[in-house]
Parts: C-alpha cells; sequence; structure tokens
C-alpha cells in the first residue's frame, strides 16, 4: 500500500482489484466499526517525535467535522481516530495531516516495517561525536594559550570539522524545524536549529575576522549530546514497540479453511465468524474460536503466562495466538482476526503510552509553550545586553547561550520515556494497560477490593470426592452433563474422563439456569444440580464453605452427593500480605454464599467482606468508600462485576474474564497468579515518583541555569552540555524502573520476606 507524499495533489491509490481507490475510501474500507455509526482508524504517522508533534497532529485531526476522538502514540508512531460519516462521507483526515506537514498512511500490520530511525541517529551521532571530539582537543590549545596565527589555523581546522557535523548530523533537527516552520507552527527543534546556526555562524564571521574566540565546539557538542539523548529515548521506545511486535508475531498470516470446497489456505484478513478451521499440531490458533472436533493440548502461556498444557476438546474455547501441541483441532470462529484476544492485547499494549494522565498534560503543555517563552527571553537577553553594552557580539553570545540552555528535551522526555518503561516492565510481569493514565491513578490508591469467584478463585470448580461417588451414578451425571457448558457439568466430565467412566448423551434434557439439569427417560426423571431443586424441597445450608454440592436424583431420591471446590488463585495470600505491607486496606465484594465468602476470607487472613452482593450493591460500597475520600482499586471478572470496575478510581480484571468486563478495566493481568495485583501496584508507584524527579530534574535544571546564561555567565559550550546533560539525565532516571528494584527496597523485601517466614 502506498501513502501521499507531502505536497502531492490528489494522490490516488490501486485497490486490491484494481481500481483507483481514494485514501478516503481506503479509510473506509480499513477502519474499524465500533457499533453505531463510529469508526476507528489507525494511521501511521512516521514522522512525529516529540511532544509539539503529537499535540499538533491530535489538534489538527480534532478540528476536522466528525472526528470525536484522535490520540497520537509516539513509540509507535501512530494516531488513533475515531470518526463518523459526515454526508456518508469519511472526513479527509491524511489531507489534513499532510497540511499540516505530515506525511501519513492507513496503518496495517504490513505496513508496521521497522523504523529505520535508529539507523540515521547512530551515523549522525558517530559523525557529531568525532568533530567534537577533535575539535575538543583544539580548542584545548586554543585555551593553553595558542595564539596568532596558530589560533586562527586551529579555529579554521575547527571550521572545517564542524562543517559536517551541523550539514550532516544537525540535519535530524533542521528539517523538522524547517517542515514546522513551512507550515506555520514551532516545535522544539526550532530553537535548537537557530541556537546552532547562530553558534556556527557566529563562529564563522570570528575566525573569518580573526577573534580570539569561536564556539564550534558547543555547536557540534550541543548536537552530538542532544543525539545521544534522543537515541536512548528512540531505544527505550523501540523496546516497547519490540514488545508489541513480539505479539502481532504469534498471529499467523492465513489460516486453513473446511468448507464445502474442501480445504484452502485463506488470508487472516478473510475469516468471518462461523468459518470453520483446521489448526494443525505445531500452529497457532488464529482467531477466537469454539472447538468443534478433535482433542489436543495447547500452550496458553501467552494468555495465562503458565506454561503447563491445557487440554482442549469439543467446546472449549479458544483465543488467537495459542500453539497447538498435539493434535489437529476443528474450530469454528467466533470473530475476525481484528476483533481477536490476540489484537485486543496489543491495542492495550499500544495505549499504554498514549494516556495523558495528569503529570502528562503539564509536560505537554509546558513543551507547547517552550518555543515562544524560549524566543522571548532570548530576544529580551539580546536586546537588553545591546541596549546596556553596545556590544552586539557579546549579546549575540548571551542569546544563543539562552537559546542552547532552555531547550526543554527533559521536560518533554519527563513523562512519556517513565510511561514507555514502566509499560514495558509491566507487560513483562504479564499485565497490559488499557489507558497510561491508569498508571497514574492506580499509584493513588488506598483500598483493594476483590471479588471473589473468577478472581481470587479461579472460576474453575472440580469434582473432590469422585472416590467415593459410585462408577455408574457418575457416568449418569456425566451423561447429562455433557449437555451442558457449566462449569460444574465441566468439571463432572472431566472427573469421568479421568476415571475412564463413559458418559453417553441423554435425550429430553432440559437446562434449567441456577437450579441444574433435568432428563426424562419413560417415567424417569432425573435431575443433577442445587439439592433444593433436585430433592423438590428447601434444604437449610450447610457449612459447605467455599465448597458447593449438586445432587444427582432419581424421582425425588438422592443417587449421589458431588462436591464441588473452587479452586484459589495461585499467589492469593502473598499478594495479600504484600498489599497489607505496602499500607493498603483489603476487602471482597462477592454475589456468592455468605458461608462460602466468609470461609475463603478467613483463608485469606481478610476481615472486610460482603457477600450476596448484587451488582448495585458493589457500586454502592464503592460510592461510599469514595465519598470518605478512599480511592478504590477493584479487581473482578465476570459480567457482573463491570459496573463496580467502571465506577472503581482504577480496576483491574484477569485476561479469563468477560469481555464487558475487560473491556470495562483498566489494566488486565494475563497469569493465573494475582501476583500480578501487586506488581502493577508497586510499578506504579515506583514510575510516578520517577515522573517527580523526573519534573525535579528538569524544572530545577532551567530555573537555575536560566538566570545565569541571561546574566551572560554561561558560554553557548557550556550551555550545550548543561542541557545535554539535563535530556540523558532524565532518560537515565527512568531507565531505573527497568531493574528490578533500587537495591534498598530489594534488600528490605528480602527483609521482610525471611521475617515473614520465620514468623510461620
Amino acid at each position: 500500500m502506498s501513502c501521499c507524499a507531502p505536497g502531492a495533489e490528489a494522490a490516488l491509490e490501486i485497490g486490491p482489484a484494481g481500481l483507483v481507490s481514494s485514501p478516503r475510501e481506503e479509510l473506509v474500507l480499513l477502519s474499524r466499526d465500533l457499533g453505531g455509526g463510529l469508526y476507528q482508524a489507525d494511521l501511521s504517522v512516521p514522522e512525529i517525535h516529540c511532544a509539539s508533534c503529537m499535540a499538533t497532529v491530535e489538534r489538527t485531526l480534532s478540528t476536522l467535522p466528525g472526528v470525536e476522538y484522535a490520540r497520537a502514540n509516539l513509540s509507535m508512531k501512530r494516531t488513533i481516530v475515531k470518526w463518523r460519516p459526515i454526508a456518508d462521507e469519511a472526513p479527509d483526515l491524511i489531507g489534513a495531516l499532510r497540511a499540516a506537514g505530515y506525511a501519513s498512511h492507513v496503518f496495517t500490520a504490513e505496513t508496521d516495517q521497522r523504523s529505520p530511525e535508529y539507523s540515521r541517529l547512530i551515523k549522525a551521532l558517530a559523525v557529531a561525536g568525532f568533530c567534537a571530539m577533535n575539535i575538543m582537543l583544539l580548542s584545548v590549545s586554543v585555551w593553553s594559550g595558542a595564539e596568532g596565527g596558530t589560533r586562527q589555523a586551529f579555529h579554521w581546522i575547527s571550521a572545517g570539522l564542524a562543517l559536517p557535523a551541523i550539514v550532516y548530523s544537525g540535519r535530524i533537527f533542521f528539517f523538522s524545524a524547517w517542515a514546522a516552520l513551512r507550515n506555520g507552527r514551532t516545535n522544539m527543534d526550532v530553537p535548537i536549529s537557530i541556537g546552532v546556526l547562530m553558534a556556527f555562524g557566529l563562529s564563522l564571521y570570528d575566525t573569518i575576522q580573526g577573534g580570539p574566540h569561536a564556539y564550534f565546539d558547543a555547536a557540534t557538542s550541543l548536537l552530538f549530546f542532544l543525539l545521544i539523548g534522543r537515541t536512548l529515548d528512540h531505544v527505550m521506545r523501540e523496546k516497547a514497540r519490540s514488545a508489541v511486535a513480539g505479539l502481532a508475531s504469534l498471529a499467523p498470516r492465513g489460516a486453513i479453511v473446511v468448507d464445502a470446497d474442501g480445504r484452502r489456505y485463506v488470508p487472516i484478513a478473510e475469516i468471518r465468524p462461523g468459518t470453520s478451521i483446521l489448526v494443525a499440531a505445531g500452529d497457532r490458533v488464529p482467531v477466537d474460536g469454539i472447538v468443534m472436533a478433535g482433542a489436543s493440548e495447547l500452550d496458553c502461556s501467552v494468555v495465562t503466562g503458565e506454561t503447563t498444557p491445557r487440554p482442549a476438546f469439543a467446546g472449549t474455547l479458544v483465543q488467537a495466538g495459542l500453539l497447538n501441541l498435539t493434535g489437529p483441532l476443528t474450530i469454528t470462529a467466533a470473530a475476525e482476526a481484528k476483533d481477536s484476544f490476540l489484537a485486543e492485547m496489543i491495542r492495550m499494549m499500544e495505549a499504554a503510552e498514549g494516556g495523558r494522565a495528569r503529570y502528562r498534560r503539564l509536560a505537554d503543555r509546558a513543551s507547547a509553550l517552550y518555543s515562544p517563552v524560549v524566543h522571548a527571553i532570548a530576544l529580551l537577553s539580546f536586546l537588553g545586553w545591546l541596549s546596556f553594552t553596545r556590544d552586539w557580539h557579546a549579546s549575540v553570545s548571551i542569546a544563543i547561550a539562552v537559546l542552547i540552555i532552555t531547550c526543554p528535551c527533559a521536560l518533554g522526555l519527563a513523562v512519556p520515556i517513565v510511561q514507555v518503561v514502566a509499560a514495558r516492565r509491566l507487560f513483562e510481569k504479564g499485565v497490559m494497560v488499557r489507558d497510561g493514565s491508569a498508571l497514574e491513578r492506580l499509584a493513588e490508591v488506598d483500598t483493594v477490593l476483590f471479588d471473589k469467584t473468577g478472581t481470587l478463585t479461579l472460576g474453575r470448580p472440580h469434582l473432590v470426592n469422585t472416590a467415593s461417588v459410585d462408577p455408574g451414578a457418575l457416568a449418569l451425571a456425566a451423561s447429562m452433563a455433557s449437555g451442558s457448558r457449566h462449569p460444574m457439568s465441566v468439571a463432572i466430565l472431566a472427573a469421568a474422563s479421568q476415571g475412564s467412566v463413559g458418559a453417553t448423551p441423554m435425550k429430553n434434557l432440559g437446562e434449567y439456569p441456577g437450579r441444574g439439569l433435568e432428563a426424562r427417560t419413560g417415567t424417569t426423571i432425573y435431575r443433577l444440580g442445587r439439592p433444593d431443586w433436585a430433592l423438590g424441597r428447601k434444604m437449610p445450608e450447610g457449612a459447605d464453605g467455599w465448597f458447593s454440592v449438586s445432587l444427582l436424583v432419581q424421582n425425588g431420591q438422592q443417587l449421589a452427593r458431588l462436591v464441588f471446590e473452587d479452586m484459589m488463585r495461585s499467589g492469593a495470600r502473598s499478594t495479600i500480605d504484600r498489599l497489607r505491607q505496602q499500607g493498603l486496606g483489603v476487602g471482597i465484594l462477592s454475589g456468592d454464599r455468605r458461608s462460602a465468602v466468609a470461609d475463603l476470607a478467613s483463608n485469606l487472613g481478610i476481615d472486610d467482606f460482603a457477600a450476596e452482593m448484587l451488582p448495585s450493591d458493589k457500586v454502592e460500597r464503592i460510592a461510599a468508600l469514595t465519598t470518605a475520600h478512599s480511592k478504590v482499586l477493584m479487581v473482578g471478572d465476570g459480567l457482573n462485576d463491570a459496573p463496580a470496575l467502571a465506577a472503581a478510581h482504577v480496576s483491574m480484571a484477569p485476561a479469563t474474564a468477560a469481555d464487558v468486563g475487560r473491556n470495562a478495566a483498566d489494566f488486565v493481568f494475563l497469569k493465573e497468579s494475582l501476583a500480578s495485583v501487586a506488581d502493577a501496584y508497586e510499578i506504579s508507584r515506583n514510575a510516578g515518583k520517577l515522573i517527580r524527579q523526573n519534573f525535579a530534574l528538569a524544572v530545577g535544571y532551567n530555573a537555575i541555569a536560566v538566570p545565569f546564561a541571561v546574566c551572560g555567565y554561561i558560554t553557548p559550550l557550556v550551555a550545550a552540555v548543561a542541557m545535554s546533560l539535563s535530556s540523558v539525565l532524565v532518560v537515565a532516571n527512568a531507565m531505573r524502573l527497568g531493574s528490578r528494584m533500587p537495591f534498598r527496597r530489594r534488600a528490605s523485601g528480602l527483609l521482610s520476606a525471611r521475617t515473614l517466614n520465620a514468623t510461620r
């Protein structure tokens, strides 16, 4: 697919059928239908590289009729746009960006090639570094007292060395600055370019005039250190990009479709819901679906983080990206590739950096104000010194120093670089972020509320008294359960399969939601389900705790008592302990029976719990805590948890949650272990600390440096070194989040673990 070049007139493209199509038509074809007349388009905008670019792109698109949402992602060089047709026509997104000076095209997986930016930055950095180091060596000789012709020769050699650095390395900034000025706007590269060119021009003038000083070292050193900071920033963003690329690589390019014409291989984009697909052993599942035939084992590590294979048989739900290990499976597609769980994970990973939290909005506003403020300060400094000293040379030197030293690169990097590293750390921990602003909100919570079934427990009951159940009764129960997909029915079938007990599907089988199964054979009525419904009389609630009981009954007579246990999530107790150690209150909100919730709460050491709650009750409890100035993290998974997840200050759901629950949550954790909750909270707190530290570094640097530059105490060379080191320092500080923990925190964690083990 081609894209429109900047300045091109009405560019046309050749569509898949060989017909000429415009970018607007391509936009409609490649946009996702979100329902209700709303569409989402993903645009690749490879030329954005700073907060000012992002703001310009978002502002340009947001002003178009029909556009309801525009969010740029700096790491992915991509922009998400949600739009509605106006008069049955799509907005001209690509044309509007072209007019603003940004080439763009509709993003597809095939166009997502690795950016050549890294190679370009490294080459420019090498040239700038070589020239700067050699010029510095010559400058040392001048500073040491070289006079006359020797000093003049050194200046001319420095000019010759500076020229390739200015022309080759400086183009990274010059092209960007010119594109901005040509379209009537500014960005961070404008004052950088002006400062570099003015320093080089003034130095060249002094060299021609035989002056004692020249600042070729300042111009080249500035480029060198700026390129170091920009390269480090690019490397960190490429790490985030590689995580997304790694997920995308799990999706196959096509699949073997089985239809009336036999088997044929089709591209993944052509698969529609209801399509029958053959997944051979060793292949990955192409789209979300349901197994219709075959038996195998699946590597589910991409979804759950667990390496133990799971069995798959008829009726098993499978997600895109899972690896089929042992046998062929025939599945029926339940969604298109772009709507699969794997695609949702990729979108969440991409959204992690794009959030506009309070710190991010503050940094963006500060960066947007930077250019006019800096130019005004530099101009006032020049005019003030010129009127005071009547020395235009000294006035220009001070203005250059002000331009250079006030560059807000450190401020522009303060928040996004931390968000990139935090998203990467969360991804490594098996946590996906739906919105970058959720990181900031998670660090503010003081209370964590858990749902029970499917959250603190796995929501997958298993039969615990198989040995005490008569094999004939178990076979009968399995025959009835084969007609249901209820979790308890699945558990009965699994127990029967392990005990080599056969199960023949029964006819005249009916399922009564919330009660159980009923089958009729002549005058005989079999029931399998809740004890009171199966026996036809009210039963007192026993002390089964978080165990559940079903009865198999024949004409009112009990044949078997089946006891199920919902397995607790691994790491549940240790997670609760970690959250308490971090000063958080912990509670349970559940719709389950009181005895079941109380038993689990006791097992986990939780005193604050509520049972038999409706979805509205959970929302009311969260609202009451919010009114009392608490900030709640809600962790839940079910359809009935969606209102509570939306009402909480921040929310989290497991990957196995219902679609509505996942969509309502701010975070989705992939692993079965509940440790992801504590990990995410710890990473968000550390990220918040680093952001505040970065702000302090960036603001403090400018507060100290600018007055010295305005007063004439800083030369252009010192300004270049100071400004560049501030950017490098901010990036290096953000990269500390990439380590496991700071040493002191690691040590205290080890001591806490040893103390805990000793007390046990």
